[in-house]
């Protein structure tokens, strides 16, 4: 995977993965820290902002995007893991 952060553009294999300036976002933001587990709160302040008025189910959500794009398989992800009752991390041996 490459995540080309002046082009907002990710490539996956060769492919141009189509995300959303958000998705962008935050797979780059947890790219950024591969292996470090990071909260449904943590990932929506550093995406989406203290201020902002919203729901902790956005980060799911986008997450489930995300996913959808870049895993061979959603349900069983190799990029984007879950660590139950904490959060995610984005593995970077992928």
């Amino acid at each position: 995977m490459e995540i080309d952060e002046k082009g907002f553009t990710v490539m996956l294999a060769g492919e141009d993965v189509n995300l959303s300036a958000k998705e962008f976002q935050l797979l780059k933001f947890m790219a950024t820290y591969p292996g470090q587990v990071f909260s449904k709160s943590q990932l929506y302040d550093q995406i989406w902002g203290y201020n902002h008025y919203g729901d902790l189910n956005t980060v799911t959500v986008y997450i489930r995007k995300i996913r959808e794009k870049i895993e061979p398989d959603p349900a069983e992800p190799i990029y984007i893991k879950t660590v139950w009752g904490v959060g995610y991390k984005f593995d970077g041996s992928a």
